[in-house]
């Protein structure tokens, strides 16, 4: 018997939104492919539509917990599991342990639910006119992209899985490049979906996505996730070009974007990476060189962070400042937002419009309560450095640290602190031991 990780049906319903109709399904404790697959009826579409939505949120800490470890942007010491301070931080690896294998299944969990959704699409009874239908399309091909791209980010040089619809006849796995111009491929076939579909989706959006629950504006959703991806494949023409159909605003508020959001009633979750100040257990610190490397007067520090009195220890680690990104257990975590858009477009102007370049720095800086750039505007490396120095501040602790340092190749121990000895930098996680059989 086969025993891959991903060809599992994946499909949690059960962690759906309060307030879906279950009604219409015969088994609503167990959903299977076949189930929603062969002539699935308008509310079974509907409400696998808001699960997808929904299963995303499922062991998001987990992601960003071990990303952010391996890049350095904060320490797990509350003692709980040790592999956070040492198999994370020292390697190797286990390809077989919760650290690689929890968030990877999660991700192609989503995965799957978004090609059960097209399938039911295809099959349905409901007889969807064609707009219709690409409105269902464009929805979970952007969701699905964007769960490759999570996953491909982990996982780097040692490859995914592009191509899982059939469970019997998996895709081969594709190194890096080839993954992220297979993410695009899907970003671009569900743009011309949305473009080509009815102007409302057919079915209900989480408010994580007011401002993106129509076809029209969940397209500039779909177009900054390409703008991300073209970033990361170094096509900086074409980021900015993605970014001008994106909701990219230079002037706008810093936190637009869609969001998972998160609950305390029925069948919701909450967020997991919200940490109670000053709590034993919730020791999740932030390294003590965030803090000295600041600038004096940078409010991310005091927003994003919080002083712990008398500090904390454990495993020959030490840190002064826990860490307070979320200020309660059901603030939405964001899938992309306009800061990130913003320093996106600084980045890919530099070279060829540095003066667009200090005006989205000053423009992050501003909001930081910090002045004016100050340094050159004609080093192009110099203004990559300040770029990089903002992400670290402004994206703290949402994905992004590890995977900035490695593709601009400063994934070292001059960018990574490397606090004990034998503690190690590694680039990727390893292939789960179970898609090795």
């Amino acid at each position: 018997m086969k025993n891959r990780i991903i060809k599992m049906i994946f499909f949690a319903l059960a962690f759906s939104f309060a307030g879906c109709d279950l009604d219409e399904i015969q088994n609503p404790n167990a959903p299977t492919v076949e189930s929603f697959g062969n002539g699935s009826s308008q509310a079974d579409v509907q409400l696998l539509a808001s699960g997808l939505e929904a299963i995303m949120r499922n062991d998001l800490a987990f992601h960003y917990d071990t990303v952010s470890i391996l890049g350095r942007e904060y320490y797990d010491l509350t003692g709980v599991d040790p592999r956070y301070t040492g198999e994370l931080l020292k390697g190797p690896l286990d390809n077989n342990g919760f650290l690689t294998t929890r968030a990877y299944a999660a991700w192609y969990k989503a995965v799957k639910s978004a090609n059960i959704l097209i399938e039911a699409v295809e099959n349905s009874s409901a007889g969807f006119t064609d707009d219709v239908k690409n409105s269902y399309y464009g929805y979970a091909k952007t969701l699905k992209a964007y769960s490759l791209l999570m996953v491909a980010n982990r996982q780097y040089t040692n490859g995914i899985r592009l191509d899982v619809a059939d469970p019997d006849n998996l895709g081969p796995f594709v190194g890096y490049t080839e993954a992220l111009a297979g993410i695009m491929s899907l970003l671009n076939e569900a743009n011309t979906d949305l473009m080509n579909a009815s102007g409302n989706f057919d079915f209900s959006i989480s408010a994580g996505f007011t401002d993106f629950n129509t076809t029209t504006t969940y397209r500039q959703f779909n177009r900054a996730v390409a703008a991300r991806v073209a970033l990361y494949q170094g096509n900086n023409s074409l980021v900015l070009s993605l970014l001008a159909e994106s909701f990219f605003d230079i002037n706008g508020d810093l936190y637009l974007g869609p969001a998972h959001i998160f609950g305390l009633t029925g069948n919701d979750i909450l967020n997991a990476q919200f940490h109670v100040p000053g709590q034993s257990g919730q020791e999740f610190m932030v390294l003590d060189s965030w803090i000295a490397d600041a600038e004096a007067g940078d409010t991310r520090v005091t927003e994003k962070s919080i002083e712990l009195p008398g500090g904390t220890m454990f495993d020959g680690l030490s840190a002064d400042y826990q860490i307070a990104v979320y200020d309660s257990n059901v603030d939405p975590v964001y899938l992309i937002r306009n800061e990130e858009l913003i320093l996106i477009y600084a980045e890919a102007n530099i070279g060829t419009n540095n003066s667009e370049t200090v005006a989205a720095i000053n423009r992050v800086r501003n909001a930081a309560g910090l002045g004016d750039y100050a340094g050159s505007q004609t080093d192009d490396n110099e203004l990559l450095e300040e770029v990089l120095r903002q992400r670290r501040y402004s994206l703290l602790a949402e994905g992004h640290r590890w995977i900035d340092l490695r593709r601009l190749n400063r994934l070292n121990d001059t960018y990574i602190e490397l606090d004990r000895p034998g503690d190690n930098v590694i680039d990727a996680f390893p292939t789960p031991f179970a898609e090795n059989e």
